[in-house]
């Protein structure tokens, strides 16, 4: 199982970007999901999660300002992020818990980031 982040660049302050991770494989079912993101010389933090359930939960800082979605036909998660801030530059991940075909369990796996830079 692969998760593809894309949709990340560069804009200015106020802008938007949507970013996509697409997941790919021997997929039974996604459940949770969610984006990270890691500012330069910062830990990883979160910045959305949806559940299975469709419960939503954001960082305060980008409450009201990004959506977390998905597409379940498509195996795709998305970040609509509007009005953004140089303070939301970084590398942003995107995370599932994945069961594969076959597999009792579940894992969790991480697309390979996407780079959003915000200039004032």
């Amino acid at each position: 199982v692969q998760l593809q982040a894309s949709g990340g660049g560069l804009v200015q302050a106020g802008g938007s970007l949507r970013l996509s991770c697409a997941a790919s494989g021997n997929i039974f079912s996604i459940n949770a999901l969610a984006w990270y993101r890691q500012a330069p010389g910062k830990q990883r933090e979160l910045v959305a999660a949806l559940t299975s359930g469709g419960r939503t939960n954001y960082a305060d800082s980008v409450k009201g300002r990004f959506t977390i979605s998905r597409d379940n036909a498509k195996n795709t998660a998305y970040l609509q992020m509007n009005s953004l801030k140089p303070e939301d530059t970084g590398v942003y991940y995107c995370n599932a818990a994945v069961v594969a075909i076959r597999t009792p369990y579940e894992i969790e796996v991480w697309g390979q980031g996407t780079q959003v830079t915000v200039s004032s």
